[in-house]
């Protein structure tokens, strides 16, 4: 493999992981509350309110419902309006973003939902507000299952940035279509793939070891995230 090449594998990978990366964030950002109002809100939750669980529930499976390559096309005037642009690395951050926000909304409700009922019935007994259960028992006892969560978003998201690359969001998707799939380059394409499948081994491998560290009750770190949580 020559230099320039090397440089060209090298740059896209970067861009994937900052597709990848800065949407897993903004996945979580804005996920992470919707699955918390999803939990509070069903039956014989912390706040029932049946209307607002319907009427999320299905903006989320809407949304979730529409296939990625058509998203792209859809939500260009909103990334042109954010980004200025609808190329490029920045821009693919937007459509990628709103395609793993309910995602990860529904991974995240699923780990809310495994948490036992009698912590919260406890810390409730003792005059705990929905704040506090919130704070205090939902999100320390779930993090292990969040975990999970970010870990599948984040494998999910590389194959999705690599679609992207069909309308030139750059990254390793984009080279595989211009360098591999145009210009009937075989081996570029299967290099583009090689490192795809590292790159989700590796994401993979770390999404298991940090599941591990907390899903051991003992944990020190896990004991560390509580205390830090109860005390806010």
């Amino acid at each position: 493999m020559s230099h320039q090449v090397f440089d060209m594998f090298l740059k896209a990978t970067l861009a994937t992981l900052e597709m990848v990366l800065s949407s897993a964030v903004i996945a979580v950002a804005f996920g992470l509350p919707l699955a918390i109002l999803l939990t509070v809100t069903a039956p014989g939750g912390l706040w029932p309110f049946p209307v607002i669980r319907k009427g999320l529930g299905f903006i989320i499976d809407l949304t979730r419902a529409v296939p990625f390559i058509i998203l792209l096309v859809l939500v260009i005037p909103v990334t042109r309006f954010l980004v200025g642009t609808s190329l490029g690395t920045a821009a693919a951050i937007v459509p990628i973003s709103i395609t793993a926000i309910p995602y990860f909304a529904r991974i995240a409700e699923v780990s809310l939902k495994e948490v036992d009922p009698s912590l919260i019935e406890s810390v409730r007994a003792m005059g705990g507000t929905r704040a506090k259960v919130i704070w205090s028992v939902l999100l320390p006892e779930a993090f292990p299952g969040l975990v999970t969560g970010v870990t599948v978003t984040l494998v999910t998201l590389i194959s999705a940035s690599a679609m992207a690359g069909v309308v030139g969001a750059g990254g390793l998707g984009d080279l595989a279509i211009r360098y591999g799939y145009q210009r009937f380059n075989t081996v570029m394409m299967l290099w583009v793939v090689g490192i795809l499948v590292i790159l989700t081994v590796i994401f993979q491998i770390l999404g298991n070891f940090i599941h591990n560290i907390f899903q051991n009750k003992n944990s020190v770190f896990l004991s560390i995230i509580k205390r830090a949580v109860r005390s806010t």
